[in-house]
């Protein structure tokens, strides 16, 4: 790919997450695939796991927006530095513990890295300043 191409590739991936809208998120992923996420003990393999994975945030997060800050891209991979809103109006799952909504407002920030192979991501790392948003949402320090 060139690095116009993984432009577009993040983009799509970019307003497919805004939207909240899991499989076009997922159309962009080859069939074999690890999504490794800092607030999961396992990486994600399936298509499954994934929507599950975006479920979870819009459901804690109904009105969640992302914004790109940053881009690095070359031929097979970007990185990326966003910043995430929203309000937490429902239940947070993160890892096997279910939060309560806080009904508190947060503008967090984030990274991840992508690897595309063949034109679809393998690899996925994703890595929100889930310290940050605890704080923000009265939960720690």
């Amino acid at each position: 790919m060139t690095v116009r191409e993984m432009e577009q590739l993040d983009d799509t991936g970019l307003k497919a997450w805004d939207n909240h809208d899991a499989d076009a998120l997922l159309a962009l992923f080859a069939d074999k695939f690890e999504w490794r996420d800092d607030a999961l003990p396992e990486p994600m393999r399936t298509p499954d796991e994934v929507r599950q994975f975006m479920n979870g945030w819009f459901t804690a997060f109904p009105d969640m927006h992302v914004k790109r800050t940053n881009r690095v891209a070359n031929d097979d991979s970007v990185g990326v530095e966003l910043e995430f809103t929203g309000t937490n109006s429902g239940p947070m799952v993160m890892g096997d513990k279910t939060m309560p909504a806080t009904n508190k407002s947060v503008n967090a920030h984030g990274t991840y890295f992508v690897r595309t192979k063949n034109g679809k991501i393998v690899e996925f790392h994703s890595h929100p300043n889930i310290g940050e948003m605890m704080t923000q949402l009265g939960i720690t320090g």
